[in-house]
């Protein structure tokens, strides 16, 4: 299996049957970020904001989806959606891994919420805070749920991202199994050691 990232929050997960892509964001939505066109089997949004749900610039191939996937309900914010509304995680297993897209979530998970996640292979999580947790409360989560690969999103960099979220840096410098990748694809499989993995954007 092979997770690809397209900057943000949009992710592409490639299996032997097709793809699912996450999150696929609007032109100009992410400073930074090129225009997205993407082709895949399915489509899944955490939320219907413009950095978040451009499902209709993924063109689908009419194949069937090659994963199941499972939704967990949650928000955007601490408040109970009272400030952005709600979001959506979604949990992609396939070839005997599971992978979860935390979309743009923006509190502590508990109960059976929590216990949904556990046993990942990869976590695909948000860490630049002001719109979804930050990266003290993200860094908690993964050690409550310790997957065995985690990928960062949601942050800034460079010229990459909002002003108002941080830099990636301030979740990485928590963690002591960072591993930066000169390309944006990561291969996933049984063996693939633990790991933070830092997904380099556009190439």
């Amino acid at each position: 299996m092979k997770i690809q990232w397209h900057g943000h929050s949009c992710f592409q997960i490639y299996t032997q049957g097709g793809s699912v892509v996450f999150d696929p964001y609007e032109d100009g939505s992410v400073p930074g970020l090129a225009p997205l066109r993407l082709t895949a089997d399915a489509v899944y949004c955490s939320h219907g904001h413009r950095d978040h749900g451009a499902a209709s610039l993924v063109t689908l191939t009419g194949k069937p989806c090659p994963a199941q996937v499972e939704t967990v309900s949650c928000f955007h914010d601490d408040k109970l959606g009272v400030l952005r509304g709600k979001n959506t995680i979604h949990i992609l297993s396939a070839e005997g891994l599971r992978i979860a897209h935390l979309g743009d979530l923006g509190h502590m998970l508990s109960g059976k919420k929590l216990e949904a996640l556990r046993g990942l292979d990869a976590l695909l999580i948000p860490v630049g805070g002001h719109y979804t947790i930050d990266a003290a409360a993200a860094k908690k989560l993964v050690d409550e749920l310790k997957p065995r690969v985690v990928l960062p999103m949601h942050y800034r960099l460079g010229g990459m991202g909002y002003d108002v979220i941080a830099e990636l840096d301030a979740y990485t410098s928590l963690c002591n199994d960072v591993k930066y990748y000169e390309g944006d694809t990561l291969e996933l499989g049984p063996g693939t050691p633990a790991q933070t993995a830092v997904l380099t954007y556009g190439k």
